[in-house]
Formats: structure tokens, C-alpha cells, sequence
């Protein structure tokens, strides 16, 4: 083993470094959560996309800077993803390492912490998840293992916050420790292994020595092992949840019950903030003291009021899907869902591994695509990125929550949501074996999940997690669907048209009402504009599909940001009509047929991946070769997809 690294004393003008590190499902984000509190940022690593989490915490004449890691169970780095975590572990600036355990499986976490300590790392060990530990019976002499290693272990039960300060004074400790290092009987249990290179095998021999020292170490610090029925209400929530037959089937209805919760309890805020929306679009206006012509009237209106405010009213919604994903994900439900999807991923030649990063899909494509740096295959990462865009991501969430109620009655509006999810995953699936069988062809790697115990979320994470997502779509709204809005209305607005056809109507002796002459001018007006003019020439290209130009237009935006087509079709029947544009589900209703409503949800689940999801796969792939096959190929099926049902809809009517 080699001795501690020597360091700078530390000084209340330079933060004290720490690295969170250890295991997938130790801990980690709730011990850096219950650490930091809101005093954290997330960005992403020094050119790559993978996602840094930092904060800061204070423990008494010292500030310390916390960088919580990727999972990794070695060292010996195969993923993107685990790579980061060995760079950072091997080369980066910090002045302590704790590595997370968690408590109720020590031997996988203490042969990681060897692999750490042989780095020279000023090293702490936190036994999170203590409390789950010492209700299932185990018992283990901390203060002895602190000695066998020569470095302080501490134990914590983040969720409940308790160890927490016994964690910052060791990591305070250990910062300036030059204790003796791991005792003999560790260092002959080791005999002299070496850490391996980045991307290196992991040798049989080196393996077989860690697995013993952490033998050896649990032989002598394990006052009382856990009881042999310490899990057997999880077991007995598995015989069920994850059966082999029931498990699949019920994990659809526990989806279907999330769609049900996120249309039901969302419907009435919802239609609080549409008219909290059009009540200020109204109020604007009464109380406008120029021109009610003016253009600075409609771009406030028009352009900005009904843009943002279309996609806002759906906020209730996108909160309590992500309050539902984050429930199932602290419980441990998500672990189960991935196992029981492996056998059905791996026979469309995808990987268990690909399970999170398509649930991500979920909710955004571009964290995702991100997470498809646990995959340690690169065919199986590239067919997972590939075929991710077509995970319903939360931006679609607004789109389906505007055509779904204008196409289907209340009664099934709930299976409609659920079976738009569905067919997303079934084309996924579908597409990944085309994949896997032409031209990402190659055998499929062995898939291994610790299933971790089911647990009782804490009413803070959950919370926390659903609030970070959400204001994350409110970001979005306030900043990029703003200025995305601002050039639509701009486009659907200019150039003005100064002579009008109703006009030479009216020469020629037609009749109209006073409303009727303004909503006609208003409609032309939009027609002539830059927006109606490429809706227009895009028009026959798109009329297989059953579109006119107002949603080509709207279509066309999306692939700006998907929720972009809810901004622009709220823009187009403000701006196309002098009356009350009232609901825009009630104007699609009256404007389009079902069948075109279901063409349009395919179109948009299927085709067109937004702009930032085509630049993430050209980063995370490393070519724009997979960048563009993904938004051309997915493009193109959409438009046969939506052709295809569109047109036999209309033979069967």
C-alpha cells in the first residue's frame, strides 16, 4: 500500500476538496443531498456530457467543496461513465475521499475501498444506510475496522440525516492524517497488488486478493451478522412485483395508474392557470395605453403571454408525473422494473443497463442519452441512443395533454396517455432489433443488478427531486420557449399584408359582419406572413398526413423544442382570428377531424428529435453520421407511420 499523499495545510482561504465515491445505490446523492442542502450546482464534466453535481457545506474554520461522483463498483474502468469517476479518483485536485458503502452489503463496497486506498487518497469510509443495517440485525466494530484500515469509518443514515456530523469532523480528520496505513494483516491479504490502469482488465489473481482482504476484514469486525429473514419483506413484495409472469404486466398498470394521477389531480390547477393566463392576456390589454394595433401590444399578447402561457398551464401535470417517477424510484421499484425488462431487452439485443437511461427518456432525452455512459458495450450504447428519442419525453407531455382531450372523450383519455407511452416503447423495441441485427450487429453483454431492499422515500428527496425537474420545465419556459416565442410571433406576424382580399370582396357586393371583415383580414394577415408562407410551401409534403399549414408551422418549431408546438398553435389562432381565440383544445376540435389528432400524436412521438437531443447524440456518439441517421431516420418513419394510419383511417370511416 502506498502512504498518504502530502498536502498543503489547509486554510480557511482554500475549501477543503472532497470526492463522494462507491458504489451505484449506496447513498451517494442522498448523503451529498443531506450535506449540502441548496448549496449545489449541476454541470456537466470538462468536455463530456456527463453530469458533475457540486456543493459546499461548513464545519467549523474550514469550507469544504463536495463533488459527488458517477457509481462505479472498480476502478477497472469500462464505461464512459466509470472512467470519469477513475479520472477524477486517480488524477484529479482533491484533499479527501469518502467512499459511500452501504452498510447492508459491505464486502462489494470494501473491495472498492481498497482499490481507492491504493491510490494514496486520504480516505474515509462512511457506512451509510446504518439504520436499515441495524434493524436487520448486523452489528459491526467500527472502531476496529478504523484500525485495520488506518482510516477513521464513521456511520450515517443520510435519509434520516443522522452520522452527519460525525462524517464532516472525520473527513476534517483526514485531511491533514498521516496515521500508519492498513494494518499488516490487510497488507498480507493484499500481498502487494498493484491499482490497474484506466480501461486494464482486472486480473484474476488481483481480484481474488481484494475479494479475500474484504473477507478477512469482515471476518474480524462483524460482531453480528444480519438475520437471515432480515429481508423477507422484501421478498415477499418480490414474489409478487417481480414475477416472472405477473411482474411485466403489473408494472404496466403501476404506469397506467401514474398516467391516471397525472391527468385526474392535474385537470383542475390546470385550468386555473389557463385562465390565470387568459386573464392576464385580457387584462394587458384593457389596460394598454397606446394603440390597440400596436405591435408591441400583440408581441406581449399574442406572442408572449399565449406562447409561454401554453406551455406553463400544463406545469400541475409535469409535476405530478415527475412526483410519481421519483416515488417509484426511491422506493427501489425502478431496480425491479430493469430487472424484470432485461429479458425482454436482451431479446431485441439491447442491454439491462439500457433500462435507466430509456426511463430517463421519460422525462427528458437528452440526460438520457447521457446515462447511456453506464453501457459498457458501444453497439449497445449507440442502439440505445439511437432508439431513445422515441421514450415520450416530458416536452411531448404538453402536446398530449392539448390534442388528447380535443380527440378522445373523458373516459379514455387515461388509456389514450398510457398507450402513446406504450407504442413509443414497443416501436423502441422493434427498431433496436433492426439495429442489433444490420448494422450494430454483434453479441449482447451479461447483465448484473443488486436488486437494493425496498425502502420508504423520504418526503425530502422525493420532493426535492420532483421540484428539481419541475423548475428545470419552468426554466425552459421562462428562458428558451421566451425567446422561441418572440421569433414565432415574429415570423407568424411579418411581413404585414396592406391589401386584403375581403376587401375586394366587399367591393365586388359581398356582405359581411363588422367581426367577420376584421377575423378575415386578421387570417390573411397570418397567411402572408414569413410562418404561413412556409407552411404553405410545406403543405403538399405534409397533406398525406391530413396537416394543413397552421400545423406544419407549429410541427416545424418543435424541432426547436417539442413544446414549442403548443406555443406556436396557441400564437396562430391568436393571431388568426380578431374574436377570443378561446381553448386551443376546443379550436383543434373544431378544426381537425380525430384522425388527424391521432396522426399528429405519431408524427410528433416518432419524427423530428429536437434540436439539443440531435447535438447530444452527435457529442455522445462522436459523429454526426449517428446524429443525423437518428433524426432522418426517425423523421422519415414518422411520416410513413402517420401517412399510413391517416390514410387507412379514411378507408375504414
Amino acid at each position: 500500500m502506498k502512504k498518504n499523499l502530502q498536502h498543503p495545510p489547509l486554510s480557511v482561504l482554500r475549501p477543503l476538496r472532497v470526492l463522494l465515491a462507491g458504489n451505484p445505490n449506496s447513498g451517494k446523492t442522498s448523503l451529498f443531498n443531506a450535506l449540502t442542502g441548496a448549496r449545489q450546482k449541476v454541470g456537466n464534466y470538462p468536455g463530456v456530457t456527463v453530469e458533475r453535481r457540486e456543493g459546499r457545506w461548513r464545519i467549523p474554520g474550514q469550507d469544504v467543496l463536495v463533488r459527488d461522483l458517477p457509481g462505479t463498483y472498480s476502478l477497472t474502468a469500462y464505461s464512459p461513465e466509470e472512467r470519469i469517476a477513475q479520472d477524477e479518483l486517480t488524477h484529479g485536485d482533491h484533499d479527501v475521499v469518502v467512499v459511500v458503502a452501504d452498510a447492508t452489503v459491505l464486502r462489494r463496497s470494501l473491495m472498492f475501498l481498497l482499490q481507492v486506498m491504493q491510490l494514496g487518497a486520504n480516505t474515509v469510509l462512511c457506512l451509510n444506510m446504518s439504520d436499515e443495517a441495524h434493524k436487520a440485525g448486523q452489528v459491526v466494530d467500527t472502531l476496529w475496522l478504523g484500525e485495520l484500515l488506518g482510516i477513521p469509518v464513521v456511520e450515517t443514515a443520510a435519509a434520516r440525516g443522522q452520522g452527519l456530523d460525525d462524517l464532516k469532523a472525520a473527513v476534517l480528520s483526514a485531511a491533514t492524517r498521516t496515521g500508519p496505513g492498513v494494518s499488516a494483516e490487510v497488507a498480507a491479504a493484499l500481498g502487494g497488488i498493484t491499482q490497474p490502469t484506466a480501461g486494464g482488465e482486472a486480473s484474476v489473481e488481483r481480484m481474488r486478493r481484494l475479494a479475500a482482504a474484504a473477507d478477512l476484514l469482515l471476518a474480524r469486525v462483524l460482531v453480528a451478522a444480519p438475520r437471515p429473514n432480515a429481508r423477507r419483506l422484501t421478498t415477499r413484495i418480490d414474489a409478487v412485483l417481480a414475477h416472472r409472469l405477473l411482474g411485466l404486466p403489473l408494472f404496466l398498470l403501476v404506469m397506467y395508474g401514474v398516467f391516471w394521477v397525472t391527468f385526474t389531480l392535474g385537470a383542475a390547477p390546470m385550468d386555473w392557470i389557463d385562465a390565470a393566463v387568459g386573464g392576464l392576456g385580457s387584462l394587458v390589454t384593457a389596460h394598454w395605453p397606446g394603440s390597440p394595433d400596436s405591435a408591441l401590444l400583440s408581441l406581449l399578447v399574442d406572442g408572449i403571454i399565449a406562447g409561454v402561457g401554453g406551455v406553463v398551464i400544463f406545469l400541475p401535470n409535469i409535476v405530478l408525473l415527475f412526483l410519481c417517477l421519483s416515488l417509484l424510484e426511491d422506493t427501489g421499484y425502478l431496480a425491479r422494473a430493469a430487472y424484470l425488462t432485461d429479458r425482454v431487452l436482451s431479446r431485441v439485443g439491447l442491454h439491462g443497463k439500457s433500462f435507466l437511461p430509456l426511463v430517463t427518456g421519460f422525462g427528458c432525452s437528452i440526460p438520457g442519452i447521457m446515462a447511456t455512459r453506464t453501457i459498457e458495450s458501444e453497439r449497445d450504447r449507440l442502439a440505445t441512443m439511437m432508439v431513445l428519442p422515441l421514450m415520450s419525453c416530458g416536452a411531448r407531455l404538453p402536446i398530449w395533454l392539448l390534442i388528447i382531450p380535443a380527440v378522445f372523450p373523458a373516459a379514455w383519455r387515461t388509456t389514450a396517455m398510457w398507450s402513446v407511452y406504450v407504442f413509443g416503447i414497443v416501436l423502441a423495441l422493434g427498431l433496436a432489433l433492426v439495429l442489433r441485427g444490420t448494422i450494430l450487429k454483434g453479441d449482447a453483454t451479461p447483465f448484473v443488478l443488486e436488486l437494493p431492499p425496498y425502502r420508504l422515500p423520504t418526503l425530502r428527496d422525493v420532493l426535492g427531486r420532483m421540484a428539481d425537474r419541475s423548475l428545470v420545465y419552468l426554466r425552459k419556459a421562462g428562458t428558451v420557449i421566451l425567446a422561441i416565442s418572440i421569433v414565432l410571433w415574429a415570423l407568424s406576424t411579418y411581413p404585414r399584408k396592406e391589401h386584403f382580399d375581403v376587401d375586394d370582396a366587399l367591393a365586388g357586393g359581398a356582405v359581411f359582419t363588422e367581426q367577420e371583415i376584421v377575423a378575415r383580414q386578421a387570417a390573411e394577415s397570418l397567411a402572408y406572413s414569413v410562418a404561413g408562407r412556409i407552411g404553405r410551401a410545406l403543405e403538399p409534403v405534409f397533406s398525406p398526413l391530413g396537416y394543413d399549414w397552421r400545423i406544419v408551422t407549429a410541427s416545424l418549431g418543435a424541432f426547436a423544442a417539442k413544446e414549442v408546438f403548443v406555443s406556436q398553435m396557441s400564437i396562430v389562432y391568436a393571431l388568426g382570428d380578431d374574436a377570443d381565440p378561446g381553448d386551443v383544445g376546443e379550436r383543434l376540435r373544431a378544426d381537425y377531424s380525430p384522425l388527424v389528432g391521432v396522426s399528429l400524436i405519431i408524427f410528433l412521438l416518432v419524427g423530428t428529435p429536437c434540436m439539443a437531443t440531435v447535438a447530444v447524440t452527435r457529442r455522445e456518439s462522436g459523429s454526426w453520421r449517428w446524429a443525423w441517421l437518428q433524426f432522418g431516420g426517425l423523421t422519415a418513419l414518422a411520416w410513413v407511420l402517420a401517412a399510413a394510419v391517416y390514410n387507412l383511417g379514411r378507408l375504414v370511416a
